[in-house]
């Protein structure tokens, strides 16, 4: 069974790896080397349950990822199983991205997040940032996701950003930050050695430079130098492949 390490001091663990879920939804202006179609509901119910065979707790999803949230409220079994990543402030319909950081627009992105999840909290929400990073935090976009935290609809929160400042700025203020990392993306690392050193996390993204890595040995090579700094809790991946998926998971094992 995969490695889990605590979500900071939130009390939540996560697994090692966890799902990414953009696939589920959404296949438009989506940056992967190679086209694909849309998983039928079969397809997600069996990797969802080979995730859970290898002891993968994370599903990552947002508004952005198109179907998916949507598709997972309705196959992913029982609701404790998982660890849930949601994003607010971005949108996807009728194929465009728009964003909306207003109080109101984030209170009713997770509503409907809540409402298409079919459960009534998520574990991890996190400000999905247009690039905007520091303007967003100073404008008070993480106040109002620690509004939610303390009306129990969320058990923690942070930012999805593209920036170091970002991801600083965020973890001095709340939980977790989600940062690209790998070996040779390095350029936020410092938000890693500052979770490790106050007790926050750092989720991974991008860990295997969105799809552009083929072999087996690279991608487990990746995730291998990612997981072993301390301050990273979670390496999110995306695959609807259960081959890649066992691959990526061997890593840890």
């Amino acid at each position: 069974m995969l490695p889990r390490r605590p979500l900071g001091k939130t009390g939540i663990q996560v697994s090692a790896l966890g799902l990414g879920t953009v696939k589920f939804g959404r296949n438009q202006g989506v940056k992967y080397p190679q086209e694909f179609e849309l998983p039928s509901d079969q397809q997600i119910v069996e990797l969802l349950a080979e995730a859970r065979n290898l002891g993968i707790n994370v599903l990552d999803t947002a508004p952005a990822y198109g179907l998916s949230e949507m598709r997972l409220g309705q196959l992913m079994g029982y609701r404790h199983d998982w660890v849930i990543i949601d994003k607010v402030g971005e949108q996807f319909e009728a194929g465009l991205s728009t964003f909306d950081f207003s109080p109101e627009g984030m209170r009713h992105s997770l509503e409907q997040s809540l409402r298409l999840l079919k459960t009534d909290y998520i574990d991890i929400l996190l400000l999905h940032s247009d690039g905007r990073d520091i303007e967003l935090i100073n404008q008070g976009c993480l106040e109002t996701l620690a509004r939610f935290q303390q009306e129990g609809k969320i058990r923690s929160c942070g930012l999805s950003g593209k920036s170091l400042e970002g991801a600083l700025a965020c973890l001095a203020q709340t939980d977790v930050a989600m940062v690209t990392y790998h070996p040779h993306y390095r350029d936020e690392e410092a938000a890693l050695d500052y979770a490790a050193a106050h007790q926050k996390s750092c989720l991974i993204k991008k860990a295997l430079a969105s799809g552009h890595i083929h072999s087996m040995e690279q991608a487990q090579e990746h995730l291998r130098f990612c997981y072993q700094h301390p301050g990273c809790s979670s390496i999110v991946v995306g695959t609807l492949n259960p081959k890649h998926l066992k691959q990526n998971a061997a890593a840890f094992l």
